[in-house]
């Protein structure tokens, strides 16, 4: 009977978290909505210095124009929520921890949370110049490049969150020695599987392009060897 009442107390636990992240990001929206337009200009702005002056953007489904930027919003207000629904999930999991377990879970909590902003700021400032301005410029000549706004939305949050799980790396090599999962050493040598397993891994989260693969590949990759450095440092 106890367990029954203690796991009911769990969910109700669950499902007022579930209701204040809810609202949280409802929110959030509710206050990014007024600004819907000058946020889909920014995150357009990337694309839109490179098109030629006789190019823009354009919508080829009649909703688009409305409901794209409302869409971009609502990515936004998660986007803009990840540290409080990161301290919601501490807040419920931390009860069932002991200090020190709660140490390293409040402090890995918040540097993924971190690490998942720092990938996608170097996906919107470093990656997506470098991508749009080889394929605009690889146009052939004749073609006028005019990117529906849809498709470009979609382009750019799926790579957005491909960077920000890819700077989760450190995390999980962290993860991996400190619960003797396994060790730095084991890891080292399978050093060739893991740069395999990072361009595959760009394969899989990026658009079908040979570019946006390498330029998530690599920097996941770097960023398996900074999570060895780290292991290693803490190891001595």
């Amino acid at each position: 009977m106890s367990d029954k009442s203690s796991m009911l107390e769990q969910l109700g636990l669950l499902r007022n978290l579930l209701l204040r992240a809810l609202c949280v990001t409802v929110f959030i929206f509710a206050c990014l909505a007024f600004f819907q337009d000058s946020i889909y200009l920014s995150i357009s702005e990337p694309l839109i210095r490179f098109l030629p002056d006789n190019s823009s953007m354009i919508a080829t489904e009649v909703t688009s124009p409305f409901l794209t930027p409302l869409k971009l919003t609502f990515y936004m207000a998660i986007f803009v929520a990840i540290p409080y629904l990161m301290f919601e999930l501490w807040k419920f999991v931390s009860p069932g921890l002991f200090k020190t377990e709660k140490i390293y879970t409040i402090s890995l909590t918040g540097l993924s949370t971190v690490l998942f902003y720092l990938g996608t700021f170097f996906a919107f400032f470093v990656v997506f110049p470098l991508i749009f301005s080889f394929f605009i410029n690889s146009a052939p000549e004749g073609v006028a490049v005019m990117t529906d706004i849809s498709s470009y939305l979609n382009f750019v949050i799926k790579l957005l969150v491909a960077f920000g799980l890819a700077f989760q790396m450190p995390i999980v090599i962290f993860t991996l020695v400190k619960s003797e999962i396994t060790s730095i050493e084991a890891l080292s040598n399978a050093r060739p599987y893991v740069i395999i397993g990072c361009f595959i891994f760009g394969m899989l989260l990026t658009p079908p392009d040979i570019i946006s693969q390498t330029l998530l590949a690599v920097p996941t990759w770097t960023l398996f060897e900074l999570g060895l450095l780290g292991a290693r440092l803490i190891k001595t």
